[in-house]
């Protein structure tokens, strides 16, 4: 029961942080810029792994860590012009997510390496807001290509 309780609430705060970065990315920055913003933005989120692999002291997760937020980067820096791959960015940003959320509750192994461990429920707060800003970033891209990025 506790942890159906932990759960609703990082889903809840994820779809808050969600609105809440939606609603001052669109009040701040001018139109071309939020999507750039956003591509950036997946960036960062996928580097957050990192510091948990630092601060967990998980030398095995290090080379899987690495390449995931590589490939982030890859997904983001493309959707700072396609709006497609920031949607597959971070839909797939959330999976990656809930894929962390497993070793709390069994070890996920790949291979020789290791997912990092993260906060509990940190997963689910994530794919919520993940999830989130994809669907948001479908419903804006044909505003995004009027202005011509």
């Amino acid at each position: 029961m506790a942890l159906a309780v932990i759960v609703v609430l990082y889903i809840s705060i994820g779809l808050m942080a969600a609105a809440g970065t939606i609603a001052i990315v669109r009040k701040l920055l001018p139109m071309r810029a939020e999507q750039i913003f956003y591509g950036l933005f997946l960036v960062l989120i996928a580097a957050f792994y990192l510091a948990f692999t630092a601060y967990f002291d998980n030398p095995r997760a290090w080379p899987l860590e690495a390449v995931a937020v590589a490939l982030f980067t890859l997904f983001g820096v493309l959707g700072c012009r396609i709006p497609a791959w920031l949607i597959a960015g971070y839909l797939l940003h959330g999976v990656w997510d809930l894929f962390h959320e497993l070793p709390v509750y069994t070890t996920v192994e790949i291979g020789t390496d290791r997912l990092t461990e993260i906060p509990m429920a940190y997963g689910v707060f994530c794919i919520a807001y993940d999830w989130c800003m994809a669907a948001y970033i479908y419903v804006r891209r044909r505003a995004w290509r009027t202005v011509g990025l």
